[in-house]
Parts: structure tokens; C-alpha cells; sequence
């Protein structure tokens, strides 16, 4: 993939039956027990999808959960099919979307986020401010700005429908959603795989600073590992060379799209505003980065 790599705003499939277009994400039918995802190069911020998308944005982003969905798979299963998507494509079809698509298994969603903090960041630093806790969880007095947390901490929210905000929850609530023996499960093996990310990610200079995981059950009840995992889309990566205890650090992930937004004034409801092309190239250039520190490069 190169700097100059055509963006794809839609995938736009004719071979296949179009089930839903998300945020970032057009999932297509494969089959009764598969579903071709695509992601595409639509990058939204404040829950508005931009007009621009970021080129080869979403050849990182899969390529990435990819990589983490592989490097787990002995802990917890994940939704990887291991079918080719150009199996069932036209020629140009494959061409169009590059390796942006994953054949996965069809699983039930669970309705919620699994959000794990690492550090004090964005709106949870704000709460902080007024309340001392994030996410009603209680923090020790006199943390800082970006500050490491004594321990990660775990903040479940709803999964909004496109154009609504997702929503924190508590622990209690996540339980009556989805089930007392799923949400501790959930909530375990998702404060031990940001552990395990962050761990590998420090090697390579970066901060996880924090996450989200998503999670379906097969037909057996159990818990797989789904959608997107640890990319600059879900997570809040940083530089470890310029990370600084009381400033919000550089990241390389789309902070530097919504820190751009909030320089405008706008209603922070569609259509957002146009993106200059300085910051389309620069936001492209810091999701490559992430994936060569991550992966030595953006491939497998």
C-alpha cells in the first residue's frame, strides 16, 4: 500500500447481498454461516461520518485486527473464517476492496462495548475533573492529565445505532444485558487482553492509553471475539517518545481528526465539515505508523 493509494468510501458489491452499512464497516451476506465485512476508508468523528475517507485507512484497520485476532486465538476465539474473499468476488470486485475484507462467522452480537482504561484520557479525564471518577468508577485524588491508572479499569457502554452516542453503563446494567456469566467473562478477558496489547505495544513505543473489544456467541453459547481489535480506531495509541504526564499526548490514532473538529464550530451533526487535505494525508501517515511499529508494517 502507498501514500497515493485510492480511497474507497463504499465497497459497492454487486456478487453479494448488502446486510448493513455501519460507521466504517459494509457487511455483506456470504452465506448462511458467513459474512463478508469490508472496511473502508470512512473515517467519522463524534459519531458523524465524514465526507473525506482517509486513503488505505481500512486495509490498516484490518490488517491490524487480523494480527491481533491471530495473536490471541489461543485465549479466545474470534470470528476469523479463514476464507478467502476474493473466493466469491468478480475480479474487479476483489481488485476494489484489496485486502480491507474478512469472510467471518456468523455469531449473535452482544449489544455492548467492552471498554478498558489504562490511562486518564479524553472524557474520562473530563469527568475526573468534576467528579473524580470515570465512568462513576472511583479514582485515587490528584491523578493527572494522561496519567497511568494504579490499574486498568473497566467501563462497559451500549453500542449506539448509527448517528446516536454510545452510552457508559455500569457493571450491574451490563449484567442484566447480556447475563451475569458472560459480562465477567467479558469483562476478564478484556482487561487481559489490553494488559497483554499494552505489554507488547510499550516494546514498540507505543501506549495503549485505552480500548474497546466486541464480542458475539457462536451457536454453542460461547464467547468469540468480534468486529475490530486494538486499531487506532478503537483504541487511543500514543507515542511513547512524546508522552508527557499533564498534556494530552500526539496519538496516532483519529484524535487528531476530532482535535481538528474542535477547532470549528459546528454542531457536531451530519455532514460534517470538509477535512483540509493536510489533515486527510497526515491522519493516513499516522494510522501507516501504527501499524509499522505494531507489525513491522502493514502486512501479516
Amino acid at each position: 500500500m502507498t501514500e497515493a493509494a485510492e480511497a474507497l468510501s463504499a465497497a459497492e458489491l454487486e456478487s453479494l447481498p448488502l446486510i448493513q452499512q455501519g460507521k466504517v464497516r459494509d457487511i455483506y451476506a456470504w452465506d448462511d454461516d458467513h459474512l463478508l465485512i469490508v472496511t473502508t476508508d470512512r473515517i467519522s468523528a463524534f459519531d458523524v461520518v465524514l465526507s473525506q475517507p482517509i486513503p488505505g485507512k481500512g486495509e490498516v484497520l484490518n490488517r491490524m485486527s487480523r494480527f491481533w485476532m491471530q495473536r490471541f486465538a489461543d485465549s479466545i476465539p474470534n470470528h476469523l473464517s479463514g476464507i478467502d474473499p476474493a473466493s466469491q468476488l468478480s475480479p474487479d470486485e476483489a481488485a476494489r476492496i484489496g485486502d480491507r475484507g474478512v469472510v467471518a462467522r456468523r455469531l449473535r452480537a452482544l449489544p455492548v462495548e467492552a471498554v478498558v482504561r489504562g490511562f486518564l484520557a479524553g472524557s474520562g479525564w473530563q469527568e475526573y475533573q468534576q467528579r473524580g471518577t470515570v465512568c462513576d468508577v472511583a479514582l485515587p485524588t490528584s491523578l493527572h492529565q494522561a496519567e497511568k491508572l494504579p490499574e486498568p479499569i473497566f467501563t462497559p457502554a451500549t453500542k449506539a445505532a448509527i448517528g446516536d452516542h454510545d452510552e457508559n453503563i455500569s457493571f450491574e446494567r451490563m449484567v442484566a444485558i447480556v447475563g451475569k456469566d458472560h459480562a465477567a467473562r467479558i469483562r476478564d478477558i478484556s482487561i487481559w487482553l489490553y494488559k497483554q496489547a499494552a505489554a507488547y505495544a510499550a516494546q514498540r513505543g507505543i501506549i495503549i492509553a485505552d480500548t474497546k473489544f466486541e464480542f458475539g456467541l457462536d451457536a454453542d453459547d460461547r464467547l468469540v471475539l468480534i468486529d475490530e481489535v486494538l486499531t487506532p480506531d478503537s483504541s487511543r495509541f500514543w507515542p511513547e517518545a512524546e508522552y508527557r504526564v499533564g498534556i494530552s499526548p500526539p496519538s496516532f490514532d483519529k484524535q487528531y481528526v476530532r482535535d481538528y473538529l474542535s477547532t470549528l464550530e459546528w454542531g457536531r451533526s451530519p455532514p460534517g465539515p470538509d477535512l483540509p487535505d493536510e489533515v486527510v494525508a497526515n491522519t493516513a501517515s499516522r494510522y501507516r505508523e501504527a501499524a509499522q511499529r505494531l507489525m513491522g508494517g502493514v502486512g501479516d
